[in-house]
């Protein structure tokens, strides 16, 4: 049985003192394959440098909506970074995806920044179509802007919902739009009052799995840092609400996320 964690983050500086132990212990473990996300320019760097080193790390690249700069000229060129990032380094193949981005208005108040970050979201879709790579979304408290970017800007190889917020309009809206649902440690919590539902809503051929280590540790170890060898415990609960095998959740998500990401 071999598990695909689709987001974490072993770039984060959480990881530092044991980042080359701990990724051997994952491939240990039946984590045979993962994607150690970027979400800002110096993330993005470490992403393509692990993914480099060990033939079973993906990564993407991307400016998340809480990295974005506090000026549009700063954006610019930030996003243009990203840009000559995924140029320099995509024919390695192991860049799988433009993200983590999109829009969070739970720490963004100021009108003029969520405009800011509507842009970069927009921008980094053009990147994504560019280079024929799908994206992967960050998104909260920011439920229909969201949706109404992705209808008014066309993404080529559509993409995933990382972390995806427990809200049924999102995820009815993702799935008519044909994206992946990905189901990270909330999914497990006991004051997950609607986790059940949602991932009943998901078909089976749209589900993918993550930790978004070193953030968010499922139930039975809530309150740890967070690491890819505890994606069993978020394929075990979809297996219970679903009625199916681990075995069987294993290689649905592990599939999926190789079609997504385009892995052979």
């Amino acid at each position: 049985m071999e598990f695909f964690d689709s987001h974490c983050h072993l770039d984060d500086e959480r990881f530092d003192e044991d980042r080359e132990t701990l990724i051997k212990e994952i491939k240990k473990a039946d984590i045979t394959k993962f994607v150690s996300a970027g979400y800002s320019i110096e993330g993005s760097k470490k992403g393509i440098e692990l993914s480099k080193k060990y033939e079973y790390i993906y990564t993407t690249c991307g400016i998340s909506p809480n990295d974005i700069p506090q000026n549009e000229e700063e954006l610019w060129k930030d996003i243009e970074s990203i840009k000559d990032l995924v140029k320099e380094n995509i024919e390695n193949k192991k860049i799988v995806a433009i993200g983590e981005i999109g829009l969070d208005y739970y720490w963004e108040k100021d009108l003029q920044r969520r405009e800011l970050q509507k842009q970069a979201f927009q921008k980094q879709i053009e990147i994504a179509n560019a280079f024929d790579l799908p994206i992967v979304i960050h998104t909260r408290e920011a439920v229909m802007d969201t949706i109404k970017i992705l209808k008014e800007n066309t993404v080529n190889r559509k993409g995933v919902f990382h972390c995806c917020p427990l809200n049924r309009e999102l995820v009815k809206e993702a799935l008519k739009l044909d994206f992946y649902i990905s189901f990270a440690g909330p999914v497990t919590f006991k004051n997950s009052k609607n986790a059940n539902e949602i991932i009943e809503m998901v078909p089976e051929d749209k589900m993918l799995i993550e930790t978004d280590s070193p953030y968010l540790a499922p139930e039975p170890v809530r309150g740890t840092r967070n690491d890819p060898r505890n994606v069993k415990f978020i394929a075990q609960k979809i297996a219970d609400v679903k009625e199916i095998s681990l075995e069987k959740t294993a290689k649905l998500t592990y599939d999926n996320a190789k079609k997504i990401f385009a892995i052979t």
